[in-house]
């Protein structure tokens, strides 16, 4: 694409100011759309003019701007789930009007309404799904915990990693792929308990959605997702809470008022217990004299303040904390010594962010953000003993320490600007400084004499300095044809050098008589950070790094094409894409986690260890989604291809991406059987995982320290991925039990996780029968597990 055509985008946003100025006297009504009850934004309401056909939506704040002419206007007000709210306006300047809907309204109720909620067909941008929090706690859940991410694989073009893993693949890219975001600021690490559980807490959530193309010019920083998941705001008229204790974990969250109508709090906490559980039962088993300590537990923190300054300014101030720790811990005592031995594993996340809503007229709304965000990651052992020689003790130490992380301090300035009901422009800037730490290790060597020894080895730090400004507009050119157009231009500044991407952007919705749209998208990014990863589990090693003078940034560029449309309750959508993406980083054959974290493999850097290449993936998505009544859900098909090629990696030639899946299935259904009883399902399909195996052994020799030859067995795998594991499929039933009471609700949760025990493939590797017939063995990891778990909300 000629990217001197956007040069065109400043010019068309002057003639639309000049538009204005053309029209015949518009006044402006603006402010925000909340829940009556809590006092909670409700992003985006829809704001309908039926004389005039025109409406608008709520921001990610909840605020809205739509101009009208003068004199005497009816206006609906509507959100999804709520009651609309028709007001007889008489204009004759601009408005500043807040609205409180309540909650309560059955869909059925509300088509027969124009405008209630927009439509599918009715958005510009393609390749979004919204996935309603209620609905998401509802599906079955394994050992009874809701997972967010573990939803968002139900979806098309998103799929999962291995056997039970939160790891979010989307249209054929990689983990470091999705931007994920909580409150508008990027997590590096989004799992617990070695990715078998993500770390966003459902209770704390109010919404959640997955952007998987056609990204609008306000987005950028990754190749293949936006995932938003923004933190509830708390009630700001009483105090409510909710909780709830599963086999894993247990969480409890309160919400309330700070000042009444002016200011709230939520703060909700998350633990597992498992170490609670097993620790009486491991000291039991253990040697007399030895105290054992293990630890595994995962915790996690969501809180956020919100006052409302004025009519115009809102202050946000929002954080996450989440700590994994793996490990063991013995101490054994003996009659002249003593030996402490700490083994460790542990990862942790910390953000916080302070955001600034402010109203600078009736059409011109701000955002500022100030955020931090840390992710640390640690291993190692460290062994102590005391010994007792004669009068004296010696004390001895023998330990090796690793760790790496990443740390952004940044800020954001997002403004909406509506000159008329025909132009929505946003425009802005970010400004973000990274510290990377690839990975040191300390080793420690003491064993009580004169000589010591107490190094650190590995890759130094690394800063950059990321920075991008955007600038978009979504037209209605007429009734019938609406277009978002934008530029985003990043840069990068590392190691002396400066790179810098225009990236275009481009969405058409061409509405058609029936009730269908057609829908395009064109969309460039450019990503400056990368994730050094093995193919499989999604894992704390995993090396977070940046684009250097030596390692180029990633890029991608993806076009799709599709339509939608509304059948009553349910939203139909079909799309295709083709997506290419270049400077994708990975292993070079034979390197791994630890010769390019410590950074040292016969004296080189880990940018000796890696290799870039190019990747593409295409294919076609179909969903059918239906979001509230007595039955919800969706049914999503795939298919798709996926391949990658390195020049250093399988002698050249492309090969299929681990991840790569033919066909991808997913059913999920919710039904309120009646007040008490509701039951829930999902059923998935896939094709089976690509992998490399050894396909022939050979024996060999190799020299000995006795100066004679030694018999070993030589491997000679396969093409990279010329193999597929068998075909992924499993059930899960979930069934909620619910009593009304005084002060709120108790709800009890049974679930099974794999209903009818298929066990799928996690691993696989090469066998031979008895008569020495070459097979390949696989073996699973999770079985039938059924599950409880007790809610309460009040």
């Amino acid at each position: 694409m000629n990217h001197r055509l956007f040069l065109l985008l400043p010019l068309c946003l002057l003639c639309s100011l000049c538009q204005t100025q053309a029209q015949e006297a518009q006044w402006v009504i603006s402010g925000f759309i909340e829940d009556a009850s809590s006092g909670e934004q409700l992003l985006g309401a829809t704001v309908w003019h039926a004389a005039s056909a025109t409406g608008t939506t709520a921001n990610l704040y909840g605020h809205y701007s739509i101009s009208l002419p003068a004199g005497k206007q009816e206006v609906l007000f509507s959100y999804l789930g709520y009651t609309p709210q028709k007001l007889q306006l008489e204009l004759s300047g601009d408005l500043k009007l807040d609205i409180a809907l309540v909650s309560g309204l059955q869909l059925g109720e509300a088509v027969v309404e124009g405008g209630i909620s927009e439509r599918i067909e009715e958005r510009v941008q393609m390749s979004r799904i919204d996935v309603p929090v209620d609905q998401i706690k509802r599906l079955p859940a394994v050992a009874g915990e809701v997972d967010l991410l573990k939803t968002l694989q139900l979806l098309p073009g998103v799929q999962s990693g291995s056997e039970g893993s939160s790891g979010i693949y989307v249209r054929g890219g990689s983990p470091d792929q999705n931007l994920i975001m909580l409150d508008g600021v990027p997590l590096y690490s989004v799992s617990h308990l070695f990715g078998f559980f993500s770390v966003f807490n459902a209770d704390a959530v109010r919404n959640v959605s997955i952007m998987k193309g056609g990204y609008p010019a306000r987005y950028g920083g990754r190749l293949s997702s936006i995932i938003e998941v923004t933190m509830k705001e708390g009630h700001k008229k009483e105090i409510h809470g909710a909780g709830s204790i599963s086999m894993l974990a247990s969480k409890l969250t309160l919400e309330g008022p700070i000042a009444k109508d002016k200011a709230s709090f939520m703060i909700s906490g998350r633990r597992t217990y498992l170490d609670v559980l097993l620790n009486p039962i491991i000291q039991s088993t253990a040697v007399e004299g030895t105290e054992v300590d293990p630890a595994y537990f995962f915790h996690d923190l969501n809180a956020k303040v919100n006052w409302r300054l004025g009519d115009k300014d809102r202050l946000y101030l929002s954080t996450f904390q989440g700590l994994d720790d793996f490990g063991l811990r013995t101490k054994s005592t003996f009659n002249t010594s003593s030996e402490e031995f700490d083994l460790g594993l542990d990862w942790r996340n910390s953000v916080l962010a302070l955001r600034w809503n402010h109203e600078w007229g009736a059409n011109l709304f701000s955002n500022l953000t100030v955020m931090k965000s840390r992710y640390d990651f640690n291993t190692g052992f460290d062994f102590r003993g005391t010994e007792q020689e004669g009068d004296s003790i010696v004390s001895n130490r023998f330990a090796s320490l690793y760790n790496s992380g990443i740390r952004d301090l940044g800020g954001r300035i997002d403004f909406d600007f509506t000159p008329n009901n025909r132009h929505f422009v946003r425009f802005g800037g970010n400004l973000t400084r990274h510290r990377f730490q690839p990975g040191a290790t300390q080793a420690i060597l003491d064993f009580g004499q004169e000589f010591s020894l107490d190094t650190t080895i590995g890759s130094p730090d690394l800063f950059s300095t990321e920075a991008f400004v955007y600038l978009e507009d979504e037209i209605d050119l007429n009734e019938d044809l609406t277009v978002n157009i934008g530029a985003h231009t990043s840069t990068l500044f590392v190691e002396g050098v400066n790179y810098i991407s225009l990236q275009p952007r481009l969405a058409l919705n061409k509405r058609l008589p029936g009730g269908m749209a057609l829908k395009a998208s064109y969309a460039e990014m450019t990503q400056f950070v990368n994730l050094l990863t093995n193919e499989g589990l999604t894992l704390p090693t995993d090396l977070w790094l940046p684009s250097t003078a030596r390692i180029r940034p990633q890029q991608s560029w993806q076009a799709a094409l599709g339509a939608a449309k509304s059948l009553g309750e349910i939203e139909v959508s079909i799309e295709g894409y083709y997506k290419e993406m270049d400077g994708l980083l990975g292993y070079k054959e034979g390197a791994s986690f630890g010769s390019a974290a410590f950074g040292f493999e016969g004296g080189t850097s880990w940018e000796d260890q890696v290799t870039q290449g190019e990747g593409r993936s295409y294919g076609a998505e179909l969903l059918l989604q239906k979001k509230q009544g007595r039955t919800s859900g969706w049914i999503g098909y795939t298919l798709s291809w996926t391949d990658r090629q390195f020049d250093d990696v399988n002698s050249g030639q492309r090969f299929p991406f681990t991840y790569d899946r033919r066909h991808d299935v997913s059913v999920v259904l919710v039904h309120e059987l009646s007040d008490k009883w509701t039951l829930s399902g999902t059923w998935v399909y896939g094709t089976g995982r690509a992998l490399t195996l050894n396909e022939v052994t050979y024996g060999s020799v190799i020299p000995n320290y006795q100066g004679g030859l030694s018999p070993i067995d030589l491997n000679i795998p396969s093409n990279r991925n010329a193999y597929r594991m068998s075909p992924y499929h499993r059930l899960d039933l979930s069934a909620t039990r619910t009593k009304i009471k005084e002060h709120g609700e108790r709800s009890l949760v049974l679930s099974v996780y794999n209903a009818y025990n298929n066990l799928n493939p996690f691993l696989a590797l090469p066998g031979t029968l008895n008569d020495g017939t070459p097979i390949i063995r696989e073996y699973g990891l999770f079985p039938f597990i059924p599950s409880v778990a007790w809610q309460f909300s009040f």
